[in-house]
């Protein structure tokens, strides 16, 4: 039996419906009060795109958006798009929870969509590009190139890029080929000769039939071919190739070419129960993955309208999935310039700091021990975690090293301590997520090093994935055995860490530390611990636990005692957690909410969500940490952790929330939430309507930019 899982969605679980009947009556007729999971991702996208436009921003900060807008529009069609697709045959396929049929909700997000594209390229065309030119940044087609320009590409063409190209003509002895996933290709008609036609005597071949014919440009050759030796002024790689079609195409004639990409179903879905060996599955899952199903055709805006129907008609696409593209084809290629030394045209780099207790000169177990430290990444230092590892590792009095990786990077210093620890005769049990999407060839690789080192590794949990940012370091100390636990909401990723904003915590608390040893043996052995004093762990308590801090504000609001509720999350899409939040905001708990991407809450609707308030912050960094603030009556509770609202990250995932015990660092985490709320540059408000408006500043000149706040610029 097949290995490979369907994405059809799966139903709530009895208990939840069970909890959700005991709402009132008209929060269980639901639709009108939802908005759509994938057109709310897509305005999340818009506001990526924002941000490319916005001209305030420095010009290759603009750039960078742009690029991050077509990247995450990638992975939307290779895993959003994919899974509706595939829904569209089968005959029961559920309605989305607002109601929509998969067909709806793809004829939606058509609509929805080509117009933000259509402003991206503008944008790129008319002041993106244009500028850079005026810096002495310049990306010229071939055909714009001066002579010595041409020569200059040409020579490039012969001794790097021609040798690995391999063109590819379609006829009866040639089927169409296969186009992999995300590839750029450039498609052109050429004439063949009939068979014994000769050549006349000036060379020109006699007339013969028209073919197909697919280049494909190799991916390890940088799309931006330099054309002096500045190093600053470009041509695109597929102009040039075309321009020297003829070199591939000797003795025939050659239409003019256009480029094409195709997007393709990349997600892997693994039936765990059915698989012996996760990891040996997961390795043939990878080598399959660039064949899914294709899902997206983007072509050049010029391509003739007989070849767009020649390549749907051949890579099994309709009109509707086609998105003709008048720009760059792959935005992402123009990153390169991004690395070139223009610091006047980014934004200023930014200036990390240390926690107090870290730079006194005490070992870092000696600061943990006397007191939790709280860590803001990336405005923190990501050497505080790097360090912690690294000295666990070499600490002659640290007996073992727990931890959860999932996302870690291609060069990750804390996978290289983890096997200096195991060198050193530690204990070492490290969970590699192997399911991680999109890491999972990364997290493959540092797993098999993992093992040669000695490290006892385990590759995640039956039906789970495990997504939670724990460490765990046991250390002798005297006769006590003291655990020092490092808990966050954001990966083991040095380099993600520069860019993502996320909260950690170190502590020694006792009843943490037993927790995480409870947890880790329910990672590592078969142990079914569920009684956890402290954290809060998916799918154990985690719902149940959250279900019950909301409501716990309802009865303080319903008892007239201080009823807060502030949430600062990437998702918030889970049903009964929404209507829960519904029920609460009736009975008159303040709710603001901090949702970087997917919304499905409605706020602002009369009788049900008038006291919910949902901001979104788009700006230089990725909004990344997870903090739940409960007033509580006037004694506050502050959680940090892993876990979004969604129901995959409550009930199909290992997750990890955390207490935040010190009253000092709730005031820290309190502010933070208070900053974000108080934002009008970066912060969008989100409207019943779905729509989001950016927060306007009152007066017009007081401009309040959280993330510059955070970095004290």
């Amino acid at each position: 039996m097949s290995t490979v899982a369907s994405k059809k969605k799966s139903s709530q679980e009895p208990r939840l419906a069970a909890r959700a009947s005991s709402l009132p009556p008209t929060l269980l007729h639901y639709k009108h009060l939802l908005f759509n999971r994938e057109l709310s991702w897509l305005e999340f996208n818009r506001r990526v795109l924002e941000e490319g436009l916005d001209q305030s921003q420095p010009l290759l900060e603009r750039l960078k958006f742009l690029a991050i807008f077509s990247t995450n529009l990638d992975e939307y069609f290779m895993i959003r798009v994919s899974g509706l697709k595939e829904a569209l045959d089968e005959d029961d396929a559920e309605l989305s929870p607002d109601g929509m049929t998969p067909a709806e909700q793809l004829a939606a997000i058509s609509i929805k969509l080509r117009p933000m594209v259509r402003e991206q390229m503008r944008c790129l065309r008319e002041e993106i590009l244009p500028q850079l030119e005026a810096h002495d940044i310049t990306i010229r087609s071939y055909a714009e190139l001066s002579a010595g320009e041409r020569q200059f590409a040409d020579r490039c063409f012969a001794e790097q890029v021609f040798p690995v190209l391999t063109p590819q003509a379609v006829d009866p002895s040639h089927p169409f080929p296969y186009v992999s996933n995300l590839s750029l290709n450039l498609g052109m008609m050429v004439e063949t000769p009939d068979a014994g036609a000769n050549a006349g005597a000036e060379g020109k071949i006699a007339e013969g039939r028209l073919r197909f014919a697919r280049v494909k440009l190799p991916p390890f050759i940088s799309r931006l071919v330099p054309i002096d030796e500045t190093k600053t002024r470009f041509t695109f790689l597929g102009s040039l190739v075309a321009a020297n079609a003829a070199a591939l195409f000797p003795e025939m004639r050659i239409g003019k070419s256009y480029l094409f990409r195709v997007t393709r179903d990349a997600d892997i879905e693994i039936l765990e129960d059915e698989a012996g060996d996760l990891l040996r599955v997961m390795q043939q899952q990878l080598r399959r993955r660039r064949f899914g199903t294709a899902v997206r055709l983007e072509i050049a805006a010029a391509m003739p309208v007989e070849m767009v129907k020649y390549l749907t008609d051949s890579i099994g696409l309709t009109a509707r999935d086609v998105y003709d593209i008048d720009g760059p084809l792959n935005v992402p290629d123009l990153m390169k310039l991004y690395e070139l030394e223009r610091p006047e045209l980014k934004d200023a780099p930014l200036r990390t700091s240390v926690p107090p207790a870290l730079a006194k000169g005490k070992t870092v177990f000696d600061a943990i021990k006397g007191r939790d430290i709280l860590l803001h990444h990336p405005y923190t230092s990501y050497s505080t975690v790097t360090d912690f590892i690294n000295t666990a590792a070499t600490d002659p009095q640290v007996l073992a090293i727990k931890m959860c990786l999932y996302r870690t990077g291609q060069h990750s210093p804390i996978v290289q301590s983890l096997m200096e620890a195991s060198a050193h005769g530690k204990q070492v049990a490290v969970l590699v997520e192997l399911k991680a999407r999109f890491d999972e060839e990364n997290n493959i690789e540092w797993a098999r090093r993992l093992e040669r080192a000695g490290v006892h590794v385990v590759y995640g949990l039956l039906g789970l994935k495990t997504h939670c940012k724990l460490a765990l370091v046991v250390r002798q100390e005297g006769t006590t055995l003291r655990r020092y636990v490092h808990v966050a909401t954001g990966n083991y990723n040095p380099t993600t860490s520069r860019i993502y904003t996320d909260i950690g915590l170190f502590t020694a608390n006792e009843e943490i530390g037993e927790d995480a040893a409870n947890l880790f043996n329910y990672l590592t052995g078969y142990s079914r611990f569920s009684k956890y004093r402290q954290l809060l762990v998916a799918p154990v308590n985690l719902r149940e636990r959250m279900l019950a801090l909301i409501e716990r504000e309802a009865n303080h609001a319903r008892e007239g005692r201080p009823a807060h509720i502030i949430a600062k999350i990437n998702s918030l899409t889970d049903i009964v957690i929404i209507r829960t939040l519904y029920a609460a905001a009736q009975a008159g708990v303040k709710i603001d909410l901090v949702v970087r991407g997917v919304c499905a809450l409605r706020p602002g609707v009369p009788g049900v969500s008038e006291g919910i308030k949902v901001s979104s912050v788009v700006g230089r960094f990725l909004e990344h940490s997870r903090i739940f603030y409960f007033a509580n009556g006037g004694a506050e509770e502050v959680f940090i952790g892993s876990a979004d609202w969604m129901q995959r990250n409550l009930d199909r995932r290992v997750e990890v929330v955390a207490p935040v015990i010190d009253a000092r660092l709730r005031k820290q985490l309190k502010d933070v939430l208070d900053t974000y709320l108080k934002d009008n540059a970066k912060s969008r408000l989100l409207q019943p309507d779905g729509s989001y408006e950016r927060a306007t500043a009152e007066p017009p000149d007081a401009v309040f930019d959280s993330q510059r706040h955070f970095a004290g610029t």
